[in-house]
């Protein structure tokens, strides 16, 4: 028995779904690594949510998991919920179609990979502070490291499967570039640093200073309120209209190497040292080649993953009980 599980979205309110089931996903994956499976099944007690290629999903497992993903203190309306419900429930199916393929194909991961893997998710917290997260949601550490073996098993089968047969021509980038020369335009950019202060009298005194030798960078690490000033106030380049108007003023009208005197604003009092500056200009073939290629392999790359994902479905075994839902 083949179904389809493809559900439709209502009302036009895919994008609001789009973004929750992205929270959801991302939640997923940074502490569970996509978990939401049922590893045993009790037919006695558990009802089945979901069948598919001989692998039993509960409701119990479905909605404990499913409610881990929600926002907390969320406002969402029973018919916004059931969506995100079935949104969900089509991430998971495609999850365990990309697994049962990646077995098939003797796909396996190393300790050596699931060990580095591991450690890349651990170095991000303080000490003890991913295990905490882990009890929080209800996982064990060889819980979340099973899980995490199998969401790289996936990986290999995409990169396998679907990445290595996508390939963007040269013909398609210059297509793409005469299709889309305003993408390409770049207006004056500047970039600059600055030290934020919150007192006067603080700004003059350090102001006085800059004049006089002293490094912006390290006055930057020492005194500014910023989060940039651990990087010695670096604001990178950046066009107008992007920071406060009162900050554009001052730094787009000072030549590259200067000095601004001291800006007030809402957030306190402000230097700005500019330092380099680049004129607009539009960007030639050769130097918008890396965007176009990354954007075009992008689209290329969700195409096939979802035609690969249809192919799988179309050869699978899929059993949803919807009346639970």
């Amino acid at each position: 028995m083949i179904i389809c599980y493809l559900m439709p979205m209502k009302n036009g309110s895919f994008l609001q779904i789009s973004r929750l089931l992205a929270l959801a996903l991302a939640m997923s994956l940074a502490l569970a690594a996509g978990g939401c499976r049922e590893r045993s099944h009790d037919p006695e007690s558990a009802p089945v949510l979901l069948q598919i290629n001989g692998r039993a999903v509960t409701l119990e497992s479905f909605t404990r998991q499913f409610e881990q993903t929600l926002p907390p203190n969320h406002t969402l309306g029973q018919d916004e919920k059931d969506e995100l419900k079935r949104a969900f429930l089509r991430q998971l199916i495609d999850r365990e179609l990309a697994l049962s393929e990646a077995r098939r194909r003797g796909l396996s991961v190393s300790t050596e990979e699931l060990d580095e893997a591991l450690a890349d998710y651990r170095r991000d917290y303080p000490e003890g502070e991913f295990e905490s997260l882990l009890r929080a949601q209800g996982t064990s550490l060889q819980q979340w490291r099973s899980d995490l073996e199998e969401r790289l098993l996936i990986d290999k089968a995409l990169a396998q499967a679907v990445y290595a047969r996508v390939e963007v021509s040269a013909e398609e980038i210059e297509t793409y570039y005469q299709q889309h020369l305003d993408k390409f335009d770049r207006p004056q950019q500047v970039r600059a640093r600055q030290i934020v202060l919150d007192n006067e009298e603080q700004g003059e005194n350090i102001l006085e200073q800059l004049h006089t030798g002293a490094d912006f960078a390290e006055m930057a690490e020492l005194f500014s309120l910023s989060p940039e000033g651990e990087s010695g106030g670096d604001l990178g380049f950046f066009p107008e209209g992007e920071m406060p108007s009162e900050f554009d003023e001052v730094v787009f009208s000072l030549p590259a190497g200067t000095l601004s005197e001291l800006v007030r604003s809402d957030y306190g009092f402000h230097i700005f040292l500019v330092e380099d500056k680049r004129p607009a200009r539009h960007l030639s073939l050769e130097e918008a080649t890396p965007e176009i290629v990354d954007s075009l392999r992008r689209a290329k790359e969700e195409q096939a993953y979802q035609e690969w994902l249809m192919e799988l479905g179309a050869n699978a075994y899929i059993d949803v009980n919807w009346q639970l839902l």
